[in-house]
Formats: structure tokens, sequence, C-alpha cells
């Protein structure tokens, strides 16, 4: 995968079920601002509130839609129900599996490593590393990720720290392997590009899908100050979708937007006034044409 993915946010109806009729517009709104993949199941998409079998539903109704490469999110807390949940992913339509780390109990870098191995000796479609430690207060580190590499089944990484210096060295422990190192945190992402990274799987990009994608094809076209630029006029709106206000509030910043975003699942709860002024006035400052 290379390029700009957002992971999906899930748009539930005021009951709280899978809204799938708008999870298809959603990603219709998306692929017309020019993404280069999509990302369903991950931590925006609510995944962890999503039983086993609405996950496989939602990532199907993707792989339905989408004309672009779908990378679903399949990683769960232990090692066979990852196996199983990327086995459904691959059988739904996915192309490849995002899989996060083994969360909830404490875990040592070798079982990081062997959880890894049986997931990818299992899966018919390719794996990806998935390192959230804001989430998990797991951290994969880049002698692991170096390791993993050579894995003929490990085809790179979404890399959420936000620590750039994790992510150079990241790159050079991975240099040597065909392996996709992608950002997880738009703030850096023009930072991550020119460490050598190979796109990003953004929040932001949810609410601002052309704008980040100008970030990186500014990049590509070797304009690196203008992906700069434009990404520094976007760090205070991805801020704002991330650690401020969270999934609810990426949702009612793509709801103004007119993005089918639908609601949160319970137990998030919606902005409140303050909040949702404050998303308004970031929206209009960010300038976005999309």
């Amino acid at each position: 995968m290379e390029g700009i993915g957002p992971p999906l946010v899930t748009p539930f109806d005021a009951d709280g079920d899978v809204d799938h009729d708008r999870l298809r517009e959603l990603v219709a709104w998306l692929e017309t601002r020019g993404v280069d993949f999509l990302v369903p199941c991950g931590s925006n998409g609510e995944a962890e509130l999503l039983g086993a079998a609405e996950r496989t539903a939602v990532v199907e109704t993707v792989a339905e839609a989408a004309s672009v490469p779908v990378l679903a999110g399949t990683g769960r807390p232990g090692t066979q129900e990852t196996v199983e949940a990327t086995a459904a992913a691959a059988e739904a339509g996915a192309d490849a599996a995002l899989v996060v780390t083994p969360f909830y109990y404490r875990h040592d870098q070798a079982a990081l490593a062997a959880h890894y191995r049986t997931v990818a000796d299992a899966a018919s479609i390719p794996v990806y590393l998935y390192s959230v430690p804001s989430y998990t207060d797991v951290r994969l580190a880049p002698k692991t990720v170096g390791e993993l590499a050579g894995h003929s089944n490990v085809a790179g990484m979404k890399d959420s720290s936000g620590d750039v210096d994790a992510f150079v060295r990241t790159r050079r422990a991975t240099a040597d392997e065909s392996f996709d190192l992608l950002v997880g945190s738009g703030g850096v992402l023009a930072q991550a590009l020119a460490a050598g990274g190979d796109g990003g799987v953004l929040a932001l990009a949810n609410v601002a899908p052309a704008a980040t994608t100008a970030v990186y094809d500014a990049f590509a076209a070797g304009d690196a100050e203008r992906a700069r630029a434009l990404n520094a006029d976007l760090v205070a709106l991805n801020r704002a979708v991330t650690a401020e206000f969270g999934v609810p509030g990426l949702k009612k910043a793509m709801r103004a937007r007119g993005a089918p975003a639908g609601h949160a699942r319970s137990p998030h709860r919606p902005p409140d006034e303050a909040a949702t002024e404050r998303l308004a006035s970031l929206l209009e400052a960010a300038g976005l044409d999309d």
C-alpha cells in the first residue's frame, strides 16, 4: 500500500446499528476525493465496539463498494482470534490485513514477534503490522519490525506512535526488504514521507481526503517544501479530530463537510456545543475546498 488511506469511520444509525448504506456512500465520497486505499475496522472505525460478525460485514460492504485496495483491521488480543478474523476478512474481500499489537495483557517483544509470525504464516493475504501505543500501551520496537520484515507475508506497517525518531529507525531496519512503512499520525505526514515513508493511514483523511492527498502528491512530485506547508495547515484540525475530540469529534467534522459519517456507538458521546464550535472554526481555518 502506498499513498493515503483513511481508517474508515463506521457509520452507525440512531439505534447504534451499522448503517451499511451510509458506509457505501462514504466509500464513494472518499474515492471521489482521491484516496489511494481504504482501511475499515481500525481504531477510528470503532472496531473494538464491533462484534466479530459485524466486523466481517463491514469489510464485505467496503470491499464490494471500493475500487481501490482494502486494508482491513483484523488484530485482536489473542493470536487464534486474530488468525480467524484475518481469514474472515480475506473471505469478505480484503486485499490485506492490518494487525494491531496484542493488547490488554503486557507482552515482550519476543511474544509480539511470535504472534505476528503465526498470523502471517496462516494468512492468505498480506499482513501489515500496526503499532498504536496511545491506545494499547504497546510499542513495536524498530528492531522487532526489522526482524519481521523478512517474513514473506509481512508486507508493511502502520506506525501511529507519532515518534519520528522511531520511524526513521524503523525505515533503516527494514531498508533491505520490500516493506511499506505508513505513518498513522497526520500531523507528521510530511516529516514521515521525508524519512522514507510510503504514505499514511490517517484519521484526518476521513475529513480532509483531498488535502491529505495533496501533501503526499506534493512530496511525490519533489516539492518537499510545499508538502510541509500544506501539512502545517492541517495540524490543528488533525489534533482536534484525534487527541482532543476523538471519534465523535471526527464524525462531527465529517458530517459538517457533507460526509455520511453517521453516529458514534455508545459509550462514545456526541461533542458538546463548545467542541462543535471549535471544530467548525478549525474546518473554516483549514480552508478545505474538496
